[in-house]
This record gives C-alpha cells, structure tokens and sequence, in this order.
C-alpha cells in the first residue's frame, strides 16, 4: 500500500482527531469543483478508515452565508458527521444549523486550500482547545469590548449577556460544529451598540489579503455606515449592498488562537491566526444574534490591542493570559 501523503495525514486527523469518528459512524462530504481534490482526499480516507462515506458535489456558492440546495440541506440531517469543503462558507446558515440541531456533528472548511489544509491541520488541537475555552470564559464574565490597531482602529461595543464560542477544534458531542482548521473564540456583539472604526489590515472574506489600501469602515449605532479604501471597498459595498442593510450589521468580535496558522488570503485561515481580531459584517445568528441575512464577512486586524471593561486582554497583538 502507498504511503500516505500529507494531504492524506491531514484529512486522517480531521476524522479521527477533530471529529473523534467511532466505529458504525457515517460521514458525508459536500464539496464543489474548485474544493474537489480536498472532498476527495476528505473520502477516500474516510472509507479506507472503515467508514460508511457518501460523497456529493454541488455547484460553488456565490457569496458566504449562501444556503446549499435544498437536497444538500436535507442530506446533512441524515449522517452522523459532516464535513464541508467548499469554495463558500455554509457555516453561517440554515442548512448548517438545523443539522446540527439534529445532532449531526458538523466541520466546514469555506475556501480551504490544499496548503492550508497541511498547515492548519498539523496544528496541536489540545492546546488550541485549552486556549479557546480560558478566553471563552473571560468574554464571558465582561461586559463592554475596546479595540484599537496601528492601522488606526478605535471601536467599541457591547458583549454583556452574551456566549463566546470556543472554536477548539474537536467536535465530539453531538451537534458540535465549526470550521476546520480552526482556532479561535467568538461572539455576536449586543446589536446597536458598536461605534467608532475599524481598519481591516489584514485580509477580508471575499477578498483575500489587503495590500497597500487598508479599508476604513466607520460604524454607527451598529452598523457599517462608511467603508472606504480603494477597489476592495467599493467591492465590499457592492456585497453588501446587494443584500442591503442587514449585511452591515457589525455580527461578529473574534479573537484567533491557532499559533500554526498564518496570513494568506484565505479567511479560514486568517481569523484563526493567533496576533489577530476580526470583526464580521452580517449574519450572526449562528452566534445567538438576530440577524438572519445571507451572508457574514469578516474582516481581519493585525496587532490589535483588546480591552475587556477597561482591563487589557491583548496588547499589540500578544495574549495576556
């Protein structure tokens, strides 16, 4: 038999180590053309594991946040594991949640490529789980969320009342869900409450990494109201506006824990980079908010400084705890 390949190894780990598949478990791959080499390695080992596999291919989303076919949505309900690379996330909707209602144990992988996938998943997943849970419970117990940036970021928001989400990388228990790879703990700020800027310096969902033009986006009473910065912002907007107000809601505070992942343009991997913060436009019922739009775009800040109730929690992008 031929020796795995690193592709291989990394698609192992995702089964056995992130998802802890048991025996008599059955897994389905939801992939596209432009994820196919992934969903198949995602297959082929999951079946040379012993695992009754079904792989289905649909056409590629357009925007993140866009639901799958309705055939796709009702076929994620029937497998006990799930596991999604695809050119779009699908991690923010429906789809996603009523399977893991169900208690379908659920690991997306929006826009994964081959390099991220060796990268991200060699990754040690007991110390990012660790690492995400202490931040989980500090978020937890604060009320009010500052953060500045060199880039000129000043923004702050409410987070009282809320959950933080622990993306630790091991989804076990039934109905367990994130991305993969993974590494980081978030939350839906309280909606109407942020104000200021942020300036994502970093990469942005959609867009991939920023070169020269940082983009500027002014919020107001909780939402995007300004957002300039050259082709990538009137790109921005264009997303945006086609789905209109809503799309701006400010959905999302999280802070990255993977000290594996790096900066490359892929917004899976972005967020998760340990050293930064992202802020999310849109969709955040997923995260126990009250918008439910079609899409979630995240924008990544380098270096950033984070006060909890005026206590510092990260200075310059390193992790006070």
């Amino acid at each position: 038999m031929a020796s795995l390949t690193r592709l291989d190894k990394a698609s192992v780990t995702a089964i056995k180590v992130c998802m802890g598949a048991k025996k008599n478990e059955n897994i389905l791959i939801i992939t596209d053309e432009l994820k196919r080499e992934i969903g198949y390695s995602l297959f082929e080992n999951a079946k040379r594991l012993g695992y009754k596999s079904l792989l289905v291919e649909m056409e590629p989303g357009k925007i993140n946040g866009e639901e799958p076919p309705v055939q796709v949505a009702k076929l994620m309900q029937m497998f006990n594991v799930v596991l999604v690379p695809t050119s779009k996330s699908i991690t923010h909707t429906d789809a996603r949640r009523n399977a893991s209602k169900n208690g379908v144990r659920v690991a997306t992988f929006p826009g994964i490529t081959k390099e991220v996938m060796i990268r991200g998943m060699g990754a040690d997943y007991q110390a990012i789980a660790r690492r995400s849970v202490k931040l989980k419970n500090i978020l937890e117990k604060r009320k009010r969320v500052r953060v500045t940036t060199p880039a000129g970021t000043d923004i702050s928001f409410d987070i009282a009342g809320r959950t933080a989400i622990a993306s630790k990388g091991l989804f076990h228990k039934k109905g367990e869900s994130g991305n993969l790879p993974t590494g980081e703990t978030f939350l839906a700020p309280v909606e109407g409450t942020a104000e200021g800027i942020f300036v994502v310096d970093g990469s942005m969902a959609g867009l991939g990494l920023i070169g020269n033009v940082n983009i500027k986006i002014e919020v107001k009473n909780g939402f995007a109201a300004e957002i300039t910065g050259g082709r990538p912002a009137k790109k921005l907007r264009e997303m945006l506006n086609k789905v209109g107000k809503g799309a701006r809601n400010i959905a999302e505070f999280g802070i990255g824990t993977n000290d594996s992942a790096k900066l490359s343009g892929i917004l899976l991997e972005d967020e998760k980079v340990m050293g930064t913060v992202h802020i999310a436009l849109g969709n955040n019922i997923s995260m126990g908010g009250t918008f439910n739009v079609p899409i979630h775009l995240d924008g990544v800040m380098k270096k950033p400084t984070v006060y909890l109730d005026s206590k510092l929690l990260m200075k310059n992008g390193n992790l006070l705890i």
